[in-house]
């Protein structure tokens, strides 16, 4: 796919999902076949002038419309069925971050939502990117992110338990160079911290068992009663037992339109890391 294919099968996508049309409308509309829409859609074709003259015409867009470079990822959000507002902004400096460890690396982003870690992972040219989720409703849309981002070819979402499925990657020797996990919070009261901390150290462990020696993990917490010290705590544990070894890289948190108050320790939820990973010696 060259560069010009890229944006038209972007912008084409993007358009058309705004329109709210199929294929088949913008066939009727434009008279160019469901089939070459559908490939331009995909990046696998170079559309001529005639070609892209009747998408404008049929769509009332000019070439600028089709040709510019797409403002970032696009991507689908479900507000009235999504969780929470349907997308979460506070992590979207943290998905910018991961981008620079991905390009012709093979990435598992877990708990992926509606794959807003494993699309940033894929635009910034990952090799091949696999997102996991639990709900059927986000993996759905999350295909469909893939799709208006054109990322598809190299993206792929299953619908798992993640804790079943990374037991189920190591035993077939699955390794990759980026581990990404983003889960849910698993407590929301003090009450339930300690099942909380099991929880975050045997997907951390499991994560890095899969992170090939010398990759990296990004992971979270979004809960403020996991706070720094026990989630430090946690991760260390976590590498202890699966022998591993870390190396931070980087430390951040939620971005500024979600500021941390002083006065008000729950603002201060979001834990992101990135660790590179080595095997003991």
């Amino acid at each position: 796919m060259d560069y010009l294919s890229h944006n038209i099968a972007i912008n084409l996508k993007r358009i058309r999902k705004a329109k709210a049309m199929s294929l088949d409308v913008v066939a009727e509309q434009t008279g160019v076949s469901k089939s070459m829409l559908a490939t331009i859609e995909k990046g696998d074709a170079n559309p001529s002038i005639g070609v892209l003259g009747k998408i404008m015409s049929g769509l009332r867009v000019d070439l600028q419309d089709l040709t510019q470079v797409p403002q970032g990822d696009v991507y689908l959000v479900d507000v009235e069925n999504g969780q929470k507002t349907g997308f979460f902004l506070d992590q979207k400096y943290n998905r910018l971050a991961i981008q620079r460890l991905c390009p012709g690396k093979r990435v598992l982003d877990c708990f992926t939502h509606t794959g807003s870690f494993a699309l940033n992972a894929a635009v910034s040219g990952a090799k091949e990117v696999i997102g996991v989720d639990a709900s059927e409703l986000a993996v759905a849309q999350a295909r469909e992110n893939a799709e208006l981002n054109g990322v598809s070819g190299t993206t792929t979402f299953q619908c798992a338990d993640v804790f079943d499925l990374l037991p189920e990657l190591e035993a077939k020797g699955e390794q990759f160079d980026v581990v990404i996990l983003d889960p849910p919070a698993f407590t929301k009261s003090r009450s339930s911290i300690k099942n909380a901390v099991k929880g975050y150290r045997e997907i951390n462990l499991r994560g890095m068992k899969l992170v090939r020696d010398g990759g990296f993990l990004a992971t979270c917490s979004c809960s403020h009663f996991m706070d720094y010290e026990l989630f430090t705590k946690t991760i260390g544990q976590a590498a202890r037992n699966a022998h591993k070894r870390l190396r931070q890289v980087e430390y951040r948190t939620q971005a500024a339109d979600h500021p941390i108050l002083w006065a008000a320790d729950e603002s201060y939820y979001l834990k992101f890391f990135i660790f590179q990973v080595v095997d003991e010696r």
